[in-house]
């Protein structure tokens, strides 16, 4: 068995909260003496990404006593790696152009028994998939049944609390749909580049919080489609508040800089959120 590489891959688009140092120190933790944890720096939506947020990200998980190599991969520096991606998922026919707008989405799952939630929200209802919009300049989305009859059974191995296994093509296609894989505005989407990245980056097991398990089957499938390995996954329990909403970046009263500020040490941090020292 080769080297544990395990990654923390905020957004530098707020301050990291006690969620955030949870997710950073079972990462930390899970790759241990022997293993290595990377940090990547999700910014791919240049538009709500700032260079003080990147800062303070470095400020709070160097305070909390964490290391990484360098130098830090930033996703806004990609965006070769993810044209390639999408220009291979193109070529297999998986990919269609979609110029629906989000009040066009609202209006088309007005029917009850469309919309279901999913890892983006409401499933898209395919408005577009069969219209043959030219690919330039519009939002890129992948057709996921032709994704799926090419793909395979879709396993991965789950060391967290949650359930692993086999997930069936049809529970794909009603809670997930065809999601977007490359906005309009940025060339990608956090589906696609979190793909490529962690291959790129020999990531081993990706640690992140449970809210993400519903999209883990869909990377699954992009890294069968894509031709790279599929990592292990540990999914963690969530942070949340006094009333048991999970913690957000607007939320400061609990952020690590906030905390810092009022002489909190890591020790305490660690506390927090159920960590023993």
């Amino acid at each position: 068995m080769g080297r544990l590489i395990t990654r923390f891959a905020p957004s530098p688009t707020g301050p990291l909260h006690l969620g955030h140092a949870f997710s950073a120190l079972t990462a930390w933790a899970l790759a241990g003496k022997d293993g290595l944890a990377l940090l990547r720096l999700e910014d791919i939506d240049t538009a709500r990404c700032r260079p003080h947020w990147e800062t303070a990200i470095f400020e709070d998980l160097q305070w909390l006593g964490l290391s990484w190599p360098e130098p830090v991969l930033r996703q806004s520096q990609r965006r070769a790696a993810y044209d390639a991606a999408l220009a291979r998922l193109a070529a297999m026919g998986v990919t269609y152009a979609c110029t629906c707008t989000r009040a066009d989405i609202r209006a088309a799952l007005s029917a009850p028994q469309e919309g279901a939630p999913g890892p983006d929200g409401p499933v898209y209802p395919g408005t577009c998939r069969k219209a043959g919009h030219p690919l330039g300049g519009a939002t890129i989305r992948l057709h996921l049944r032709r994704a799926l009859d090419l793909a395979g059974p879709l396993e991965f191995e789950e060391t967290g609390p949650l359930h692993t296994g086999t997930h069936r093509p049809q529970d794909l296609i009603e809670t997930v749909g065809d999601i977007v894989l490359a906005r309009r505005d940025i060339g990608t989407s956090y589906h696609l580049a979190v793909v490529v990245d962690d291959a790129a980056q020999g990531v081993t097991l990706v640690t992140r919080g449970a809210d993400l398990f519903a999209a883990t089957a869909l990377h699954v499938l992009l890294q069968r489609l894509l031709g790279l390995p599929t990592p292990a996954y540990h999914h963690h329990r969530l942070i949340r508040d006094d009333a048991g909403t999970r913690l957000a970046k607007r939320d400061d009263a609990r952020a690590l800089a906030t905390y810092r500020a009022e002489g909190a040490t890591p020790a305490d941090i660690r506390r927090l959120v159920g960590l023993s020292d």
